[in-house]
């Protein structure tokens, strides 16, 4: 955000300077003073409308903006043509001038709305489709996901690259949980913010804090709004978000999902060796734990609670929330050392 003040202020100096100048060497009004600082206003409000195009250009598709440029010049080079039999025929008559400029205003306006629409009917390349890139397709933050901290490691890994957008009702959401008078949200909070300050240092990405104006009034709205409108991805580990966001077609990178994606396959037959920590929701179940977190329920094992035990997978069952293995003793003798070795 500081390098867009800087530009901004560098872009208003320059553009009134210049018109300053220009003003102060009008040829009939040169005598009058105010003239001078009537050009510096002028070359003011033009970079302030400079900037103002800028924001409404970005968010114009690249493909969009070429096929309008080229239908610019089209247009107005067919406007050259039409209006060339009217200077053969008025020779330096005063009309030139005006005829050439509406058959300019009028063929370049045609131009410009013709390519910039009949380029969206053409299949670019890659590069040119903002909304299928999906190397250079930004990336939105949101709170979950922020305060999880996960993303930062995966970002050190090199694994995701490119931008992430941070919008200000997000960070504002972040501060005000940072705020809280409950402990346990204060550190939630505070904890989010370092993982914003830790993505930042990383070279690998770049961290954007946007403030586009959204009009929903809840933070997941303003998420799938914002998104519609950056035609960028969505970084959450809300479930019901991820849901919504796919129905609207936008694409969310869950990182639950992907933590799940890459636990161990596990196939029933297989052995584990686990620890069971604590007795299961059905009787005489025991409950382990992989070293990924993954729950492994044992039958028939509430004896050895608290031992460790040779167990046989007998299935796998995948929820949202992540994955239950489901497993039996292996055999009797193994089921006597653990219970001798106590």
């Amino acid at each position: 955000m500081g390098y867009k003040i800087v530009v901004g202020v560098v872009l208003g100096t320059i553009c009134s300077v210049s018109g300053y100048l220009i003003g102060s060497q009008i040829p009939r009004y040169s005598h009058l003073g105010w003239t001078s600082w009537v050009g510096a206003l002028a070359g003011l409000l033009i970079a302030l409308l400079t900037l103002q195009l800028e924001q409404i250009i970005k968010r114009v598709p690249l493909k969009i903006i070429l096929g309008g440029t080229l239908g610019l010049f089209i247009g107005l080079g067919i406007a050259k043509l039409a209006s060339y039999p009217f200077e053969q025929y008025l020779g330096q008559s005063f009309l030139q001038i005006p005829i050439y400029i509406s058959f300019s205003a009028i063929f370049g306006y045609i131009g410009l709305v013709l390519g910039g629409k009949k380029m969206a009917e053409v299949t670019t390349p890659l590069f040119l489709e903002e909304n299928k890139s999906l190397r250079f397709q930004p990336k939105i933050l949101d709170t979950s996901v922020i305060i999880d901290g996960r993303i930062a490691d995966i970002c050190e890994t090199g694994f995701i690259e490119g931008t992430f957008i941070v919008p200000k009702f997000v960070l504002e959401e972040l501060q005000y949980i940072a705020d809280s008078a409950d402990n346990l949200k204060r550190s939630r909070g505070r904890r989010g913010l370092d993982i914003l300050k830790r993505i930042q240092k990383n070279s690998r990405v770049r961290v954007e804090f946007t403030d586009d104006g959204v009009s929903k009034a809840t933070v997941d709205s303003k998420l799938i709004e914002l998104a519609l409108k950056t035609h960028a991805k969505i970084l959450t580990n809300d479930f019901n978000l991820n849901k919504v966001a796919d129905l609207q077609g936008i694409e969310v990178l869950n990182i639950n999902q992907l933590a799940n994606a890459l636990k161990p396959a596990v196939l029933p037959g297989e052995i584990l060796h686990v620890h069971i920590i604590r007795e299961g929701k059905s009787q005489g179940q025991g409950v382990a734990y992989m070293d990924d977190g993954t729950m492994v329920v044992i039958e028939n094992a509430r004896r050895y609670i608290g031992k460790q035990v040779d167990v046989s997978v007998t299935s796998v069952l995948q929820t949202t929330a992540g994955r239950m293995i489901f497993t039996e003793i292996k055999d009797s003798n193994n089921l006597s050392a653990a219970y001798h070795s106590k």
